[in-house]
């Protein structure tokens, strides 16, 4: 007998014990969580730029402390929660599995804390930007080791139940094989990067090849994601299980070439930050391509099919993340130079991911015993979202179009003329994005304290 992550069919039941189901509601709750405290320190980004708050915080530069806790919270634990949710909804270790979300919950809420206990000395390297303190630096550890003690939980026990016409299993493996790369990548860098680097060039580095790496995972998270909402909307993709399965082992079949690059180069050599590159730009779209091109003509063909009400939401989502991640893609391929169109980008991609695993979220939320997203909030939080992150980047990339220089802010960016249009643009965009983000967060509350009967169990 082994429990499967699958659907049962075009209802989208979930299969799934009591205790699976338990597990998974703590690390979706971990999500919100970050998310939510995501939100806090991005109005906390707006309120410190304001004149006459200085003395409200406890630095001076607290601007781009806040920045660096607003992204891990709401990239690195907010991707990583949901994966560990669905790494929870199959077989695992369950005293080690539930270890592993309290040492991750435990660094999530060090991490928020941290600023205001004397972390300072902010440092805004790519991927996992740090505060260069014992206790930043302690949270994201823990967090870390939360997320790879789910990861193992998972790995000892999931692997013996996988099957090959089970894509969503296949997925939710593939995403787990990309974290252990990560981890290694990680491990391997620390080994033997150069002492004498430190501050800013030490942690960039650090994370330059786990960080791509990583993308990886994000990236297969999303893909089962997008297939999950696919069978629970009705919306079959025309393929069968096993091409599925093969599209996603695609997807992770470039990092063989992880262990080659750390063996050939150094950490801090230009063929490092080269090959890690073109690894993420080529190798990450192999799978993702190709099902997002199934998944968009399973809708065009399904487009007269009524959406329930209460399926409004998660469907939502779902076209929001494809725009999004088909977005950030096309504008990856058009980046010359260090400008805007950089962060134009990750933001498309980025919110890809999110939108696909708020879709998921608003599928699973009755699924683990809560209410089901709806109202008017629910129906447009999508909306909402997606719509203000297409402004974003757009006025991103157009600001990056006119030369616009990435990390710059203020008088440094050398805004006039229809450049201070396009980064208004942007700041609109990002206003209302922020405020999606709180909508999606005000209905999971809503849904968590109207708590339901789960449906029946279903194992094979």
């Amino acid at each position: 007998m082994t429990t499967k992550l699958t659907m049962a069919g075009p209802d989208g039941r979930l299969h799934a014990d009591a205790a699976q189901r338990r597990l998974a509601a703590a690390w979706l709750a971990l999500g919100i969580t970050a998310l939510a405290l995501a939100g806090l320190f991005a109005i906390l980004l707006v309120v410190a730029r304001a004149p006459g708050t200085e003395a409200w915080f406890p630095t001076q530069d607290f601007f781009r402390v806040a920045l660096i806790v607003h992204v891990d919270q709401s990239v690195l634990i907010w991707f990583l929660a949901l994966a560990g949710l669905l790494w929870g909804l199959s077989r695992t270790i369950p005293a080690l599995s539930w270890t592993a979300f309290a040492v991750a919950a435990a660094g999530c809420l060090l991490m928020a804390a941290a600023p205001f206990l004397g972390a300072r000395e902010p440092l805004l390297n790519n991927y996992v930007p740090v505060l260069d303190h014992p206790l930043f630096l302690s949270a994201l550890v823990l967090f870390g080791l939360g997320a790879l003690l789910q990861v193992i939980s998972y790995s000892v026990r999931a692997w013996k139940g996988i099957r090959f016409d089970d894509p969503l299993a296949v997925g939710t493996a593939t995403a787990a094989v990309s974290a252990l790369v990560a981890a290694m990548s990680l491990i391997w860098t620390w080994m033997e990067i150069n002492p004498a680097w430190e501050g800013k060039a030490f942690y960039e580095y650090l994370f330059w090849g786990p960080g791509h790496v990583l993308q990886f995972a994000y990236t297969q998270v999303m893909l089962v994601a997008w297939i999950w909402l696919s069978r629970s909307l009705g919306r079959p993709l025309g393929l069968s299980d096993s091409w599925l399965s093969a599209l996603l082992v695609l997807g992770v079949l470039p990092l063989v070439l992880v262990p080659l690059v750390h063996g050939l180069y150094a950490p801090d050599a230009a063929e490092t930050r080269l090959a890690f590159t073109w690894l993420m730009q080529y190798g990450n779209a192999l799978a993702a391509v190709p099902l997002g091109l199934i998944l968009c003509l399973a809708l065009i063909r399904n487009r007269q099919q009524t959406v329930p009400v209460g399926q409004r939401p998660a469907y939502r989502a779902l076209i929001a993340s494809l725009t999004l991640f088909a977005a950030g893609g096309l504008l990856g391929a058009a980046i010359a130079g260090v400008n805007t169109v950089i962060p134009a980008h990750y933001h498309g991609s980025i919110v890809g991911v999110t939108l696909a695993l708020m879709g998921l979220t608003y599928s699973l939320l009755p699924e683990l015993g809560f209410g089901r997203p709806e109202g008017r909030m629910a129906r447009w939080q999508a909306t909402v979202y997606g719509g203000g992150q297409l402004l974003h980047i757009a006025g991103l990339a157009a600001s990056g179009a006119v030369g616009i220089q990435r990390k710059t802010a203020g008088a440094d960016q050398g805004l006039d003329g229809i450049a201070r249009t396009f980064m208004g643009i942007m700041g609109l965009g990002g206003l209302l994005a922020v405020i999606g983000g709180i909508l999606f967060v005000l209905v999971v509350l809503g849904a968590f304290r109207r708590r339901s009967q789960p449906p029946a169990t279903g194992t094979e």
